[in-house]
């Protein structure tokens, strides 16, 4: 496999899944009309946010519908949805589809039972899901050159080393987002795409 450099667009050569980000779009769609409802209709967060209490007594829907509501507001739908339109644009691009949903809904469900039973028990956002996505997307990036071929900038390269560390520091002071973005780094691993083969042998 020949190593190749991409500067000017670091992830394109990464890029194996579908051009149109539709799964990012549409999950970007439900949360924002989950915040926009939530906005008009305070009284829905209390319905839905994760709150331990509630789910002990037998409400887990909530560890779900955590996943789509805000307890940031308008500020926090609006900073959560920038994320997901990155991150998730990017992950979509590298993982597919099906690997997408997997990382984010699974890193996102994850972050919300541990807060739950240790974190943060009363609360909500969609920040964890994309944490998730961050830590997969760290993944590929330590292994594109020995895995793809790809050299990627060193700018790059020094981030993802770097998440792992600030996910375990994010941890220690006692944040949720630390957890989802190492299950992230570790689902990340197992689920990256395999390498593309290109060129004619003869």
């Amino acid at each position: 496999m020949t190593t190749r450099t991409a500067s000017r667009n670091p992830f394109g050569a990464l890029a194996t899944g579908p051009r149109l980000p539709l799964v990012t779009a549409s999950v970007f769609l439900v949360t924002l009309g989950c915040g926009i409802a939530q906005l008009v209709h305070r009284p829905l967060y209390d319905a839905v946010v994760r709150d331990a209490a509630r789910i002990n007594d037998g409400e887990w829907y909530r560890l779900v519908t955590g996943m789509f509501f805000q307890d940031g507001w308008a500020f926090g739908l609006v900073s959560n949805l920038l994320w997901l339109a990155v991150f998730g644009t990017l992950a979509e691009r590298v993982f597919g589809r099906g690997r997408w949903l997997a990382l984010y809904f699974g890193c996102g469900l994850f972050g919300q039972f541990m807060s739950y039973v240790w974190l943060n028990p009363v609360g909500a956002g969609n920040s964890m899901c994309v944490a998730g996505l961050i830590g997969a997307l760290a993944a590929v990036v330590m292994v594109a050159s020995r895995r793809y071929g790809v050299v990627l900038p060193v700018q790059f390269r020094v981030m993802a080393f770097a998440v792992p560390v600030l996910a375990v520091a994010d941890t220690v002071v006692h944040d949720n987002h630390g957890l989802p973005c190492l299950l992230g780094m570790a689902l990340g691993f197992l689920l990256r795409p395999r390498p593309v083969v290109s060129g004619k042998q003869g």
